[in-house]
């Protein structure tokens, strides 16, 4: 994969900040109230604005690879239906029935040419429209049109399923609110990769604990002391604003070596961790040959849904290959626990009101930025265009 000029600009950067000994600060520490992680009027305001007017990633493409394939999703607090169309479009409703609000598909997933509603057989085709329903003279006079099943903004971009969680006012322009990340996530090609894991966990912590942890790279070498500590240059990381998304990259020890390479030699992706977050709450976080897409969720005002997807760049063909990959996702899965354990600890710290705040080093840097852009967008400053 050839180096972009952005990318050659942060290996440029890391090695000017190795080379003085120092790394990528701001000018003041920043203090967060605590109440941001604990009080139930924060998180409302934070699920009426983030998590139901910005897209979130429900699904890698694979999910949908053919024509009435449906994946349902729930865990942002209202019940998604996402199908593809017999155009090969994708399309998201919330899985309620017009009739008397039942459920209508309940299975995670599947393949039907019709979304029949279980308890009275109102039938749906993949774009919503209202196709049929039983002894329809009980209901004359209905506008069928009117009974569509209540669409969302759906769209798939970079090999993933983005929806937003409630109706808009205006046509989303997906790709406007992507594109500072564009040629950064086109490259990695996900639309190529396959899946080899997805999983959640369920965290008794605020959803903003879990996102802070992807933001700075101070903490690697004590809660990571065993496992992810020896693969990074110890807190070297350089964060890219592109308001409101973030690109934080965190370098290998071996881009060390670059500094003897012209830089028409220079690669980044072998040299990094890159990640990428896409406001309000996506990660793609790309290793050095497979990728995580994150998605972190509030589920109370002290607890969260992590889900997480391993895409991988094709099939494991040999037991050596599986072999690989499933040593990934462990090392990844342990990593993950050593920051969630910490994360209720300090839920539960918060709780306890022994903080007023917590403290933003001038090199915890993503998390002034993420900071500033989640109080942004809960003031109508920024807007999904």
């Amino acid at each position: 994969m050839q180096t972009s000029a952005e990318e050659r600009d942060i290996i440029r950067k890391i090695l000017e900040l190795t080379n003085d000994d120092t790394t990528h600060m701001l000018d003041e520490v920043m203090h967060n109230p605590v109440s941001k992680y604990t009080d139930p009027a924060q998180l409302q305001a934070e699920m009426d604005v983030l998590f139901r007017n910005f897209p979130i990633v429900v699904a890698h493409s694979s999910a949908l690879a053919e024509v009435g394939d449906f994946v349902t999703h729930d865990e942002l607090g209202v019940p998604i239906v996402v199908t593809r169309n017999d155009a090969g479009v994708v399309n998201a409703f919330y899985n309620v029935c017009r009739h008397r609000g039942a459920r209508i598909e309940s299975e995670p997933c599947g393949n039907a040419r019709r979304l029949t509603c279980p308890y009275h057989a109102w039938t749906y085709d993949l774009d919503g429209d209202l196709r049929g329903m039983p002894q329809p003279v009980g209901f004359d006079g209905l506008d069928r049109d009117d009974r569509s099943l209540v669409q969302l903004p759906a769209f798939e971009r970079f090999g993933l399923i983005w929806v937003v969680p409630s109706p808009q006012d205006h046509d989303v322009d997906i790709d406007a609110w992507l594109a500072p990340m564009a040629e950064h996530l086109e490259r990695l090609r996900l639309e190529d990769h396959v899946v080899f894991r997805t999983w959640s966990l369920h965290k008794d912590m605020s959803w903003r604990l879990a996102l802070e942890g992807f933001h700075e790279s101070y903490h690697f070498c004590s809660a990571h002391r065993d496992t992810a500590c020896s693969n990074y240059l110890d807190n070297q990381s350089l964060w890219l604003n592109l308001e409101p998304h973030i690109r934080h990259a965190v370098p290998l020890p071996k881009i060390l070596e670059l500094r003897d390479q012209p830089e028409d030699a220079w690669e980044y992706r072998p040299n990094f961790m890159t990640q990428n977050y896409v406001f309000p709450a996506n990660f793609v976080q790309a290793m050095t040959d497979h990728v995580y897409i994150h998605t972190i969720i509030p589920t109370g005002p002290g607890t969260c849904v992590f889900q997480c997807t391993m895409l991988i760049p094709e099939e494991p063909v040999t037991e050596k290959a599986a072999r690989y990959w499933e040593k990934n996702y462990d090392v990844v899965r342990v990593v993950f626990d050593e920051d969630f354990t910490i994360g209720e600890g300090i839920q539960q710290g918060f709780t306890a009101g022994v903080n007023t705040d917590v403290v933003f080093g001038r090199y915890e840097v993503g998390l002034h930025y993420g900071q500033k852009a989640i109080d942004a967008a809960l003031s109508g400053e920024i807007v999904c265009p």
